[in-house]
């Protein structure tokens, strides 16, 4: 449902801090909240009565591949090894346009139903990723994936060179940046030919980085420095940068990272294929960070919310601390990929997009509520949330989703069918 002018009456709001506020009026206009009230209220709105319900910010997905949403399920109960170059990287080898956008499609849906408002994407075919962004009404900030060691980089450079001209500052729901995939396979001048250049564009990097033990060990055997450094002295930290994982940091590498950079954690992959605990719960005071779910094809699914869950309960049994990783702390971190992504959301006050959710936590699995925060985080599911808004708009209203799964769903199998009857075609990179 689309209105110039709306009205979100009596809500308990809940800020990007964990702070609760009650009974108070939201009047969101052209997108943008207008003001907040207590008690009088004007009668020219669109109302939803939120009396009993919750209002926050909507979640940031800040690292995934949503087009990898067609190939959930495909490569299960595997080695990481066999999970990339048996599996993941054939068939994504034979990916065509229409297959990545119906992927990122179905991806938004999902993420809107999750209470996702914006994610940050690293993938091929970015023009397909946009039109599906734009097409959803869900935020994205879009980064091509480039592979320094490919047969086509000086192609795949040129391509992403040309996206980033031809749609920057085109619609403001859609942010761009550069995505050398990571050092490894970036390496020596690439990994700075692409942070140079992403420098003279003006925009960002979303970069995989330490994701595993074994890249820091080899990263150190053939170049003497972790993969931190390496991306420090190829200029990575000296703009916006989103570090897809980090799982396996060094407290050496601390000396390299500035505020520049916001850590995307994803602990369902971590754990489906045993990457280890790597020392992202020890750091984790000292890093900036948030929370992504990586692709479909390893996390299964598109929640922050679950992410950050999981991102707690491990924290405390691998620290065996129960006081630690409080119920606010990891609710700041959830809001914290707001900030990476710089679309002027994630509070809730006036002059800030109206991206938002409206909980309902009176239902069996939620209730009752000692600590809305806490049902939030341990207890509730996408079923609790009734209202999905970006930019003012209800993609998600009064628990159902505005677009029309039916056909969606449909053209996914249709492309499923097709990805299994092309099987797999031969990867451009080895992990």
């Amino acid at each position: 449902m689309i209105s110039s002018k709306i009205l979100l009456k009596n809500a308990n709001v809940i800020d990007n801090n964990g702070k609760l506020e009650k009974n108070l009026n939201i009047y969101v206009v052209n997108g943008k909240i207008e003001k907040i009230t207590e008690g009088s209220e004007q009668a020219d709105c669109e109302t939803v009565d939120c009396s009993d319900l919750y209002i926050t910010s909507g979640f940031v997905n800040l690292h995934t591949h949503s087009p990898m949403n067609i190939m959930k399920g495909i490569a299960e109960d595997i080695s990481i090894d066999n999970w990339f170059n048996e599996k993941i990287f054939p068939y994504e080898s034979k990916l065509e346009a229409e297959d990545v956008y119906w992927g990122a499609v179905i991806a938004a849906q999902e993420m809107i139903n999750n209470g996702v408002t914006a994610f940050a994407d690293h993938y091929f075919s970015q023009e397909s990723v946009y039109k599906a962004v734009e097409d959803t009404g869900i935020r994205g900030d879009i980064a091509p994936t480039i592979f320094g060691l490919a047969a086509d980089y000086d192609q795949q450079l040129k391509g992403a060179t040309s996206f980033v001209e031809k749609y920057k500052g085109k619609n403001s729901r859609i942010n761009l940046r550069l995505g050398p995939h990571a050092p490894y396979t970036c390496p020596g001048e690439k990994l700075k030919e692409i942070i140079d250049l992403a420098k003279k564009l003006e925009v960002g990097i979303h970069i995989h980085v330490s994701e595993t033990k074994e890249q820091v060990e080899d990263s150190i055997k053939l170049t003497g420095k972790t993969p931190v450094q390496v991306l420090y002295e190829s200029g990575g930290f000296d703009i916006d940068a989103i570090i897809a994982h980090g799982l396996w940091t060094t407290n050496e590498d601390l000396k390299y990272i500035n505020d520049n950079a916001v850590f995307a954690f994803c602990p369902k992959t971590y754990m489906k294929l045993s990457m280890g605990n790597g020392s992202i719960y020890e750091l984790k005071d000292k890093l900036n960070y948030s929370f992504g779910t990586d692709g479909a094809a390893s996390s299964n699914t598109l929640s922050p919310l679950e992410q950050a869950r999981l991102f707690a309960l491990n924290g405390k049994f691998i620290k065996g601390d129960a006081t630690d990783f409080k119920i606010t702390e990891v609710w700041k971190s959830l809001m914290n990929g707001h900030k990476a992504l710089k679309f002027n959301t994630g509070k809730i006050a006036e002059g800030y997009d109206a991206d938002l959710l409206i909980w309902d936590l009176n239902t069996a699995n939620t209730f009752p509520v000692y600590d809305p925060l806490a049902s939030l985080i341990y207890s509730s599911d996408s079923s609790n949330i009734k209202y999905t808004m970006v930019q003012g708009e209800f993609l998600k209203f009064d628990g159902k989703l505005k677009a029309d799964m039916q056909p969606i769903i449909k053209k996914a199998e249709e492309i499923q069918r097709k990805i299994l009857e092309r099987g797999k075609g031969r990867s451009k990179v080895n992990y």
